[in-house]
C-alpha cells in the first residue's frame, strides 16, 4: 500500500483505526517532519532525530524537545515568563511586599516569618528527640539482651554442672 492522493502517508494503515486517528496521525507527521528554527543559531535547519531529540544541520548544535515538536507548550510558556522577568523568586516577592507595606503590614509580614523559623526550629527539636528516643530503646534493648545471655549462659553451666 503507501502513500496515496488523498490520505498520504496514513495510506499505509489502509482502511485499519478509523478516519479520525489517521487524520491525527497526519497532522503529527507534518510537524515532525518540517524543519525549525535553531535556537542557538537561528537558522531553519533543525530537524527531528529521534523521539524528544532534535540537531541543527547548520550548527550541529544537539538538544532536547518534545516527542513531536522541538519546543512544547510548557517549555514556551516558561521562555515567556522568563523574558518578561515575571519569573522571581519567593523571598525577593516577599523582600518587596515588604518594602511597599505599611509599618502594621511589616509587622505581620516578620510574626509571620518568625512564626515559621519557629515552627522549623521545633521540627529540628522534634526529629532530635525522635534519635534519641530511638537509641535509648536500643540501649535498653540491648542491655536487655545481654542479660538474657547471661541467664541462658548459666542455665547451661547448671546443666551442665549436675550432669
Amino acid at each position: 500500500m503507501g502513500n496515496t492522493k488523498k490520505v498520504r502517508t496514513a495510506g499505509r494503515f489502509g482502511s485499519r483505526y478509523g478516519v479520525g486517528v489517521r487524520k491525527r496521525l497526519l497532522k503529527v507527521e507534518d510537524k515532525q517532519e518540517k524543519n525549525y528554527a535553531c535556537p542557538f543559531c537561528g537558522f531553519k535547519k533543525v530537524k527531528r532525530k529521534a523521539a524528544g531529540l532534535y540537531a541543527c544541520g547548520k550548527c550541529h548544535a544537539r538538544f532536547a524537545g518534545g516527542a513531536y515538536l522541538p519546543i512544547t507548550l510548557s517549555g514556551s510558556i516558561i521562555k515567556k515568563t522568563v523574558a518578561q522577568k515575571a519569573f522571581v523568586s519567593k523571598n525577593k516577592a516577599l523582600d518587596e511586599i515588604i518594602k511597599t507595606a505599611s509599618e502594621e503590614n511589616k509587622q505581620e509580614i516578620e510574626q509571620v516569618k518568625k512564626t515559621e523559623k519557629i515552627d522549623k526550629k521545633e521540627e529540628k527539636k522534634k526529629t532530635e528527640d525522635r534519635k534519641n528516643k530511638k537509641e535509648e530503646k536500643k540501649k535498653t534493648e540491648d542491655r536487655k539482651n545481654k542479660k538474657e545471655e547471661k541467664k541462658k549462659k548459666e542455665v547451661r553451666k547448671n546443666k551442665k554442672e549436675e550432669k
